[in-house]
């Protein structure tokens, strides 16, 4: 629809106008065109996946771990040739080593110069006459390497550490391709992580949260004492500083512990305990207040030390 100036303005490079109808037109006679390049040049291996498992300890502080990985390596027989030792591939005739075969086909258009791969060399560009028994003219082999692998600190669960050149060999003397390794976290029972912070609850006693007290606070560096305050409400958040996760960047730089304190109820008290919380909201019974007034002085302690006793000495 353009008409006979259709093409004006437009740079063809001084192209051969058969190798650019042969560009938009080859792939209609199954040639392709002559963009298509050959794949005789160098080709970087193969990129490998692995999984790894590691504790949560583990995450945070980093370790080592030591992988298995099956992949395709350099032909020792042959040395990565594909050719029999005491021979060499050698050019091919047809293509003359560049992996590509020009032809001519007729269209519209009138003869078309196209492109394919090598029938011979398959896009090699060489001939293997008498082929590596150990590889079969491929010059890979299949292999077990062993790898240590550093898991730095504060990695946190799915994200990958690439290991370059420890995958598959290349073709054509193209380097190896790297290996990605996929880190999974198993989880803790005692804490959780979110982003650099961890979560834990820490339960305490009624008792506890009444008239405060010291108790211990387990922390991914060991335990930790702490003071709790008196008139404690439930679900009270307490953040610990610096004991968290380390950051990926800069391990000098760690998160926080934030830590809830559940306060449990008793689901089972004696007389004696119930006739104590009685007096505390009171609603003692009669005759209660006697027998405290009646008792030895070295048995008269203050309410406080009462409620302390009773829940945690008298089960």
């Amino acid at each position: 629809g353009a008409g006979a100036g259709g093409f004006g303005g437009f740079d063809f490079g001084g192209g051969d106008m058969g190798d650019i109808f042969g560009d938009i037109f080859g792939d209609l006679f199954g040639g392709g065109g002559s963009r298509r390049r050959a794949n005789n040049g160098p080709m970087k291996g193969a990129n490998l996946r692995a999984v790894v498992h590691i504790t949560f300890e583990e995450a945070v502080f980093g370790c080592q771990k030591e992988l298995e990985i099956n992949l395709k390596d350099t032909c020792t027989t042959c040395h990565g040739t594909g050719a029999k030792p005491g021979t060499s591939p050698e050019t091919c005739s047809k293509c003359n080593g560049t992996g590509q075969e020009r032809f001519v086909q007729q269209s519209m258009f009138g003869a078309v110069t196209s492109v394919r791969t090598c029938s011979a060399c398959h896009g090699t560009g060489k001939i293997i006459k008498e082929p590596c028994t150990t590889c079969r003219g491929t010059g890979r082999v299949k292999k077990t390497k062993k790898y240590e692998v550093k898991i730095p600190q504060g990695i946190d669960n799915g994200q990958t550490i690439r290991l370059g050149g420890k995958g598959e060999l290349g073709e054509n003397g193209g380097g190896y391709g790297d290996l990605l390794v996929s880190v999974y976290v198993q989880p803790n029972r005692v804490f959780v992580r979110k982003g650099n912070d961890i979560y834990c609850d820490v339960p305490i006693t009624f008792v506890q949260a009444a008239l405060g007290g010291e108790i211990t606070i387990k922390t991914i560096d060991g335990e930790q004492k702490y003071t709790i305050k008196p008139g404690t409400q439930p679900d009270t958040v307490v953040t610990l500083r610096g004991v968290g996760v380390p950051n990926l960047r800069n391990p000098k730089i760690r998160g926080n512990q934030i830590v809830t304190l559940k306060v449990k109820i008793p689901t089972s008290m004696t007389e004696r305990q119930k006739d104590l919380l009685r007096q505390f909201y009171g609603d003692a019974p009669a005759g209660a207040a006697n027998t405290e007034a009646s008792a030895p002085e070295e048995e008269k302690k203050s309410f406080g030390e009462k409620v302390r006793d009773f829940f945690e000495k008298d089960k």
